[in-house]
C-alpha cells in the first residue's frame, strides 16, 4: 500500500490534489480497536489525536455527549420556562422558516406542551416578516397575551426587538446557535483593538457562540440547543433521559418523558444535518443515534415524507435527511410559509400526514425549477458584468425569488470556489443571503461594513442580510477592497485520505469503511487515490447516459470495475486532450488502453439481491 507524499500532481491546475499525512500510532488503534490499518489513518485524518477520542467516534453513546447544563445561561432560562409553565402563563416559541428553525420549533413546542405549558408557535413569514423576531412579531405577541417569548436558532442578533418586547411587559429567552454580534473597542489598558459582545437584553441568552459559554463543543445547531433545555427541564422536573428516576409531570411518568426525548432526538438529528454542521463530537453521536430512531419513527408527519419521497425507513441516511427530506421542509418557507413544515410534524393522523408531505414535496419540486432557473441568470450576471476577476461575488437578481438566493449562492460558490453573495429585491428593500468558502470568514466580512445594512447576521460559511438598492454597488465594491484572498485560495483542494491501490481495497475493507457513518460535513466519506490505472472499456449507464462504468487494469494486472456518475464530460474531454478524438469509441468499443490516475470512493452496493464492493471515481487526471 502506497502511504508516502503530501502532494500528488495534477495535470490540471483547477484543482490540488493533497494528501493527509497526519502521524499516529496506526498498528496499535488497529489492534486496539480491531480494525483496519486504512481505517485508523482515516480516523487520524478526522483530527482525532487519542484512543478515548476514537473510542468515542467509533464507539460514542449519548452517555457521551455533553450536559445541558455547561451551556451559559442554562440554568436561567430552564427556571423562567419552569415558572411561566407553573404560572400557567401563555408562552411563544418564535423560530425561522429553515430546517432548522421548523425542528426547534416543534421540539421547544412539544416539550413544552408535554410539560403542561400554555404554548403556541409563530415562525417569521420569509417576505412578510424576514428573519428572526420582528417588530410585527413582537406587538402581535403583545395582543395575544404572550408573557413569554422563547426563540429558537435565531434572537441572539435581536437586540431592538426584544428591547420593544421588554418594554411591552414580555419576557424572552433566547435559544440560538449563530454568532454574536460584537463591536471592535479600544482596550482600556492596552490599547488595543477588542471585540466587545452585544447581547440582546433577555432575560437569558443560551447560545454556544458566546465567549463566557464554557460549553465544551461550540458546533451545535439550534435545534440541538433546543434539545439540550428539553432535556435540562426534564432533568428539573426530575425526568432524567437515563436512569428511570421516578416521578410525575404533566400527568406523565418518566417512560414518557424518555418517549418524548427519543422522538425529540431525531428532530435534533435531522436540524444537525440540514443546517450543515460538523460530523464530530456529540453532533456525530447524536445524528448517529437519531437516524436509528427515524427507522421506527412514530412521528406520523415523518412517517409520510418518507413515503411520498421512496424512501425506505430502514435505510434513511444522513444524505436522505440532507438531500430528499429536508428541502421538502425548506421548500415550504422559500415558496409558501414554514407553518405548514411544522404542521406536517404535528399531525395527528395518517391521512393529514400524508396529504401535507404531497404538498411539501410538490412545492419542493417546483423550488428546484425556479433554482436552476436562478442559476443560469447568476451565470449570466457574471459575465456581463464581468464579474469573473472579483474575490467575492455579489450578483443582484432582483427577479428573483428572494428565498432562493442562499441556494443560488450556494451553487455558483461551488462553482467558482469563491464568497458567494445574491441579492434580490423584496418587497421592502433589498435582501440577500451568502455562502462563504474555508479561507473566507462571511460574518466578519460583513460586520466590517455592517453601515451598508438594515440587518444582517449569520456565522463564517453563511450569512443573510437587508440593504437599501442604492448600497448595492457599494457592498461589491467594498468587499473585495478589503479581501485578503489570493488566488491560492480559490483553487479546490480534495483532500485525499489515503493513495491506495485498488488491490487493497477488499470487501473487508469496504464492510469497515461502514462504522464511519454518518458521512458529512467534517467526516466525509473517505478518498483513495491511484495513479496510472489503465482503462480499456467503458459502457454508458443511466436513463440518458449520463453515468459511465469502466474497466480498469492494475499496475498489478488485475482487472476491476469503476462507476463515474458525475462529470463524464469533463472525464471524456480529458482523454481527448491526452490522447486524441479516437479514444472515446475506442474506449466504448472496449479496445482502450489509457493512463488515468483517479480518486475514488469504497463502498458496498446492493442491485437486484447481490451486494458487492463499488469503486466510484471522484476525481481524475
Amino acid at each position: 500500500m502506497v502511504c508516502s507524499g503530501a502532494f500528488l500532481q495534477r495535470v490540471t491546475v483547477m484543482e490540488k490534489w493533497m494528501v493527509a499525512a497526519k502521524k499516529a500510532d496506526f498498528g496499535k488503534w488497529a489492534e486496539e480497536f480491531g480494525i483496519d490499518p486504512v481505517v485508523a489513518r482515516i480516523l487520524r485524518n478526522r483530527d482525532l489525536t487519542d484512543e478515548e477520542q476514537v473510542r468515542k467516534f467509533l464507539r460514542g453513546t449519548l452517555a457521551d455527549c455533553h450536559s445541558p447544563w455547561l451551556l451559559k445561561d442554562m440554568d436561567k432560562a430552564v427556571e423562567i420556562v419552569d415558572n411561566a409553565i407553573k404560572q400557567g402563563q401563555k408562552i411563544r416559541v418564535i423560530g425561522d422558516y429553515d430546517v432548522d428553525g421548523i425542528c426547534s420549533s416543534y421540539i421547544l413546542t412539544k416539550g413544552f406542551a408535554y410539560l403542561g405549558a400554555d404554548v403556541d408557535t409563530a415562525i417569521p413569514h420569509r417576505i412578510h416578516d424576514g428573519y428572526g423576531l420582528n417588530d410585527h412579531l413582537i406587538e402581535l405577541a403583545k395582543e395575544d397575551g404572550v408573557k413569554l417569548i422563547v426563540t429558537c436558532d435565531n434572537g441572539i442578533a435581536a437586540a431592538k426587538q426584544i428591547e420593544l418586547a421588554v418594554s411591552l411587559g414580555i419576557d424572552v429567552v433566547v435559544t440560538d446557535h449563530h454568532e454574536v454580534p460584537y463591536e471592535v473597542q479600544e482596550d482600556a489598558e492596552t490599547g488595543e483593538p477588542v471585540r466587545v459582545e452585544v447581547l440582546p437584553p433577555a432575560l437569558a441568552v443560551v447560545d454556544p457562540k458566546r465567549q463566557e459559554c464554557g460549553y465544551p463543543f461550540k458546533g451545535i445547531c439550534g435545534g440541538m440547543v433546543a434539545y439540550k433545555m428539553m432535556q435540562a427541564l426534564l432533568e428539573r422536573a426530575r425526568l432524567p433521559e437515563r436512569g428511570g428516576m421516578p416521578g410525575r409531570v404533566g400527568g406523565q411518568d418518566a417512560d414518557g418523558a424518555r418517549a418524548l426525548l427519543e422522538e425529540l432526538l431525531e428532530f435534533a438529528s435531522f436540524s444537525t444535518v440540514c443546517d450543515v454542521m460538523e460530523l464530530m463530537d456529540e453532533n456525530r453521536i447524536v445524528v448517529k443515534e437519531g437516524l436509528k430512531r427515524m427507522q421506527r419513527s412514530r412521528n406520523l408527519g415523518l412517517q409520510a415524507l418518507m413515503e411520498v419521497n421512496g424512501l425506505e425507513p430502514a435505510r434513511i441516511s444522513a444524505y436522505h435527511l440532507g438531500f430528499v427530506l429536508g428541502p421538502c421542509l425548506n421548500a415550504t418557507g422559500r415558496l409558501d410559509t414554514a407553518k405548514r413544515a411544522l404542521e406536517l410534524l404535528q399531525s395527528t393522523t395518517k391521512q393529514e400526514a400524508m396529504q401535507a408531505a404531497v404538498e411539501l414535496k410538490e412545492l419542493n419540486d417546483s423550488r428546484k425549477n425556479l433554482t436552476s432557473e436562478g442559476v443560469e441568470q447568476a451565470e449570466t450576471y457574471i459575465r456581463e458584468h464581468q464579474l469573473e476577476q472579483d474575490k467575492v461575488l455579489v450578483i443582484y437578481l432582483p427577479k428573483v425569488h428572494e428565498s432562493l438566493a442562499g441556494i443560488i449562492a450556494g451553487r455558483i460558490r461551488e462553482h467558482y470556489n469563491k464568497p458567494t453573495i445574491v441579492l434580490t429585491k423584496g418587497e421592502e428593500r433589498v435582501k440577500g443571503s451568502g455562502r462563504s468558502i474555508e479561507t473566507y470568514h462571511m460574518y466578519d466580512a460583513l460586520t466590517r461594513v455592517k453601515e451598508l445594512f438594515t440587518k444582517y447576521g449569520g456565522h463564517k460559511m453563511a450569512a443573510g442580510l437587508s440593504l437599501e438598492e442604492r448600497n448595492v454597488d457599494a457592498l461589491r465594491e467594498r468587499l473585495n477592497e478589503g479581501c485578503t484572498l489570493t488566488e491560492e485560495d480559490f483553487i479546490p483542494v480534495v483532500h485525499i485520505d489515503v493513495p491506495m491501490p485498488v488491490e487493497y481495497a477488499t470487501e473487508t475493507l469496504a464492510d469497515q469503511l461502514e462504522i464511519l457513518e454518518p458521512f458529512g460535513v467534517g467526516n466525509p466519506k473517505p478518498l483513495f487515490a491511484q495513479k496510472d490505472l489503465k482503462f480499456v472499456s467503458a459502457a454508458r449507464m443511466g436513463g440518458s447516459g449520463n453515468f459511465a462504468r469502466f474497466t480498469v487494469v492494475t499496475p498489478g494486472h488485475k482487472r476491476e470495475q469503476m462507476v463515474l456518475f458525475r462529470k463524464l464530460d469533463e472525464f471524456e474531454a480529458l482523454l481527448q486532450q491526452k490522447y486524441g478524438e479516437e479514444c472515446i469509441k475506442k474506449l466504448y468499443a472496449g479496445q482502450g488502453d489509457y493512463s488515468v490516475s483517479v480518486v475514488y470512493q469504497l463502498g458496498m452496493n446492493t442491485y437486484k439481491g447481490k451486494t458487492e464492493k463499488q469503486f466510484i471515481i471522484q476525481n481524475f487526471a
